[in-house]
């Protein structure tokens, strides 16, 4: 009895080509168009996540399960709307525009055939809507068909436009503010992949504000004069220099971090 063995048709080759794949685009669009002369630069900050431990066990008690990064979503948006800059976006010829309605913009992976790609999912008023509620947008990202979720079907229908036909929108949504929101709403980002176990991440300026979020981790830690283990994370705040200077960038960071330890609770 003879075993047929498969024979890889790249191998003993130096390299192969391929184009890159249509759900692609959506990034590199992003990344190098939209970003394009923004000076990004970055803040580190270490979250005792303790108290924001114990509200997901409340809301579990009460039926409810929720995640770090629906908590965040509301910690960032109410930060925002105290911090102008952290939503103001450059314009050609020496504008910029500054953003009032607040939108959260979270990074999506989905599977097109047996591919995985990234797509922007957007979030608004999350400095106003219940944590629950948060939760359950955050769910239905990962979980319902591309179709059914408005924001993604159209990310999925622009990247297959023509190349042209998308750079003449995007650079038209980079002039107009009202072109802008209708495709790139987000007013901050956030992209987590402490579920993989990353401690710190940092994304380009997508939006003015980008955040990263690692892993939870015990980790030591003076509390009170004393060496405690307790929860941690790292939030990175990646932000475009060209509006914000270092100072109000980390008083900004600094509010977020201060509602992640407790200070959300007259919000929730």
């Amino acid at each position: 009895m003879r075993t047929l063995l498969k024979v890889d048709p790249e191998r003993g080759k130096s390299f192969s080509l391929s184009l890159v794949p249509r759900g692609r685009w959506n990034v590199l669009d992003s990344i190098t168009y939209v970003v394009k002369g923004s000076v990004p630069t970055y803040l580190f900050c270490d979250i005792d996540m303790t108290w924001s431990e114990k509200l997901k066990a409340r809301f579990f008690e009460k039926g409810h399960k929720i995640t770090v990064t629906a908590i965040l979503l509301k910690a960032i948006g109410i930060a925002q709307r105290t911090h102008p800059l952290s939503r103001t976006s450059v314009l050609p010829w020496g504008r910029r525009v500054v953003l009032h309605n607040i939108v959260a913009g979270v990074t999506v992976e989905r599977f097109i055939g047996s591919e995985p790609f990234v797509f922007f999912g957007s979030i608004d008023s999350p400095d106003t809507k219940a944590i629950e509620e948060i939760a359950g947008e955050l769910q239905a990202y990962a979980a319902k068909d591309i179709a059914d979720l408005p924001q993604l079907a159209l990310e999925h229908r622009f990247t297959n436009m023509p190349w042209l036909v998308r750079r003449i929108i995007l650079w038209l949504a980079l002039l107009f503010p009202a072109i802008r929101l209708k495709y790139l709403g987000a007013t901050f980002g956030l992209s987590s992949l402490g579920p993989l176990g990353v401690k710190a991440v940092t994304g380009p300026c997508v939006a003015t504000s980008t955040f990263g979020v690692g892993a939870i981790e015990r980790r030591p830690v003076v509390y009170d004069g004393a060496v405690e283990i307790r929860p941690m994370m790292t939030l990175t705040l990646s932000f475009d220099h060209r509006v914000m200077d270092g100072a109000p960038a980390a008083r900004f960071l600094q509010d977020v971090c201060a509602f992640m330890e407790g200070g959300l609770e007259d919000y929730v």
